[in-house]
């Protein structure tokens, strides 16, 4: 299932998409549904709550989207195209984590931008981005030209945890996923540099557009065999593949669990591929519009692709 949180008449509501741009508002569903009785609306808040729900919660879902399917529930079923996409996790009870630095051509890249020796990392590097920087995947991205005039991107695939816990032994960290949606990473460089760590540049408001949905971990087979890309303008800017991780998925959960409470609802960036546009020659970067003032905080050079997905069965991810 691939679950998203849309907009309707200014409320947050919690859908699955099945298929032809359409979706089942959950919530809507249940109240619709004869058997609504064997659960309550309060687990079709928001994803979290869902997640929080277990397998019940799940088990609840099937059941409305298998109705839904069968051409039941009508009055709960609406076109993605007449909403307003948000994160699937609109406001996150936490920072999301991050880890940088984990793919080799990356790290490559970015000792050979700077003129530097190439030193991978031992351990994972983490650091998180503010809950104020989620925005939906088609939102426009602030510039920030006040504060940046290096913006730049960074697809990366990012988990969900559904069973929190603490101290996770890598061979069962993978059963702590609920599922995996995309994240761009948007970085002020030189916020980045002039700060010298991360949080300050990576940190700044709708800079962590998230979505569109999140696909439940059943449908992706094998998380580290997933394609992941990135276009700007049409054009082809990030491809690689998450087998190139220097650190895999279950390495990133117990690692970043040692010590450190995971929860429900948790997300984690896992890191992004090379070509990212600091690293171009010449140096990539957005910039401010000028001939139109009220479109000035807008991504006038770089068009983001708004259309990320993330499909099931392996076939990859694109943002």
């Amino acid at each position: 299932m691939k679950f998203v949180s849309v907009l309707v008449g200014g409320n947050s509501r919690l859908g699955v998409v099945i298929g032809d741009g359409r979706f089942v508002d959950l919530a809507h569903a249940q109240s619709l549904a004869t058997d609504a009785t064997s659960t309550t609306p309060e687990i079709f808040k928001d994803l979290i709550a869902l997640i929080e729900a277990g397998d019940a919660g799940l088990q609840a879902t099937r059941q409305l989207v298998a109705q839904a399917e069968a051409g039941q529930l009508q009055g709960a079923i609406g076109k993605l195209s007449d909403v307003k996409l948000q994160a699937p996790i609109p406001t996150p009870r936490k920072n999301v984590f991050c880890v940088g630095r984990n793919y080799i051509e990356h790290v490559n890249e970015g000792y050979r931008a700077r003129g530097t020796e190439v030193k991978l990392p031992e351990y994972p590097q983490f650091f998180t981005k503010p809950r104020t920087a989620v925005i939906g995947a088609g939102a426009t991205i602030p510039l920030h030209a006040n504060v940046t005039a290096m913006l730049d991107y960074e697809v990366e695939l990012a988990i969900v945890i559904g069973r929190g816990g603490v101290n996770i032994p890598i061979e069962t960290a993978l059963d702590h996923i609920f599922g995996f949606t995309i994240i761009n990473d948007v970085t002020g460089r030189d916020v980045q540099r002039r700060h010298d760590q991360w949080f300050k540049g990576k940190g700044l408001d709708g800079t962590c557009p998230m979505g569109p949905w999140v696909v439940e971990r059943s449908d992706v087979q094998d998380p580290q065999a997933l394609d992941l890309s990135l276009k700007v303008n049409g054009e082809v800017r990030q491809s690689s593949n998450t087998k190139h991780m220097i650190f895999p998925i279950a390495r990133i959960i117990s690692e970043l669990s040692l010590g450190l409470t995971l929860e429900p609802g948790d997300v984690i960036a896992t890191g992004t591929p090379s070509g990212v546009g600091y690293a171009m020659t010449p140096l990539a970067r957005f910039r401010v519009a000028t001939s139109s003032p009220a479109r000035s905080n807008r991504l006038e050079r770089w068009k983001i692709a708004s259309a990320t997905r993330l499909t099931s069965a392996n076939r990859g991810i694109t943002a």
